[in-house]
């Protein structure tokens, strides 16, 4: 129970081994400060952060491990675009997924210092070298840590401004190769985890996929959607929940919480417990841990 005697869960946020700005140790403090009663850490293409989250536990919070991972998937009009796959509970050291995700955060790098040094040419005051230092070794390197830099040197004052007036498209928004999403489910089932489809009619945040595609997930054992997201209105919502029980699929909520990287606080959108309990109950990778037990 959290602090209000509600169960509040929330199975969406990101500390600084990946583009939040609260270490692991930190993000679960902020969960618990913030009276959840259960947070998972989905960090971009990596589990680096699960060691650290669950050494700083607090008591009685429920952490459940997982990472978003970066995948293209067909829209549904046979063009190609960016998904984002929340995974739960699988096991880090399965071969095929590890490889993967260690694939994914090289190229993440690749792509952010050509990012950079496409900007440094063009007067930005943006130095790559001291970007790219600035990273930690092994950890997914992406936009949002542009768009920091850009911050920083007063190029723009948030990252949603970075993001819509340089980032999203345009002369510096350089492509890298990501995961079909078929087979990063495939992966995640092998590894024992559950997944969930990221904010999958979030449209401000780029194009999206269509209702059909997500039911041909569903096939290839999608468990679920998330469905209570900041980036969707309440007419988006109503339109997932629809979806979701013709397609017998799990609804979640989640905040995306980013530390002080975007305005949504954790907890900010919650899951129902019965849900998080049929997503434990699917997965074999990797248990639930409790803080204090």
């Amino acid at each position: 129970m959290g602090k209000t005697g509600r169960v509040v869960i929330d199975l969406h946020t990101h500390s600084t081994e990946s583009d939040g700005t609260d270490t692991p140790a930190g993000l679960v403090a902020a969960a618990a400060a913030h009276g959840l009663s259960a947070v998972a850490i989905t960090d971009h293409d990596t589990s680096a952060g699960w060691a650290q989250a669950a050494a700083a536990l607090p008591p009685g919070l429920r952490l459940v491990r997982g990472a978003e991972l970066s995948c293209a998937s067909d829209d549904g009009t046979g063009r190609r675009v960016t998904v984002h796959l929340l995974a739960y509970l699988f096991d880090p050291t399965s071969p095929a997924l590890a490889e993967e995700q260690q694939r994914l955060r090289l190229e993440r790098r690749k792509r952010l210092r050509r990012m950079a040094e496409r900007m440094a040419a063009d007067g930005f005051p943006v130095d790559p070298d001291e970007l790219m230092a600035g990273l930690p070794p092994d950890a997914p390197a992406g936009r949002p840590h542009l768009a920091m830099a850009l911050i920083k040197a007063g190029v723009v004052a948030s990252v949603d401004e970075a993001f819509a007036r340089h980032l999203n498209d345009g002369r510096y928004l350089v492509p890298r190769t990501d995961t079909p999403v078929e087979r990063a489910i495939a992966m995640i089932r092998e590894a024992g985890g559950v997944c969930v489809l990221a904010h999958p009619f979030a449209a401000s945040r780029g194009p999206i996929v269509s209702a059909d595609v997500v039911a041909s997930l569903a096939a290839e054992g999608l468990a679920g959607v998330e469905v209570d997201h900041p980036d969707h209105d309440p007419d988006t919502r109503d339109r997932l929940r629809g979806l979701a029980k013709e397609l017998d699929l799990l609804t979640t909520g989640s905040s995306d919480y980013h530390g002080t990287n975007k305005t949504v606080r954790i907890g900010a959108e919650t899951t129902d417990p019965d849900v998080l309990d049929a997503l434990v109950e699917r997965a074999t990778g990797v248990e639930v841990l409790v803080g204090g037990a």
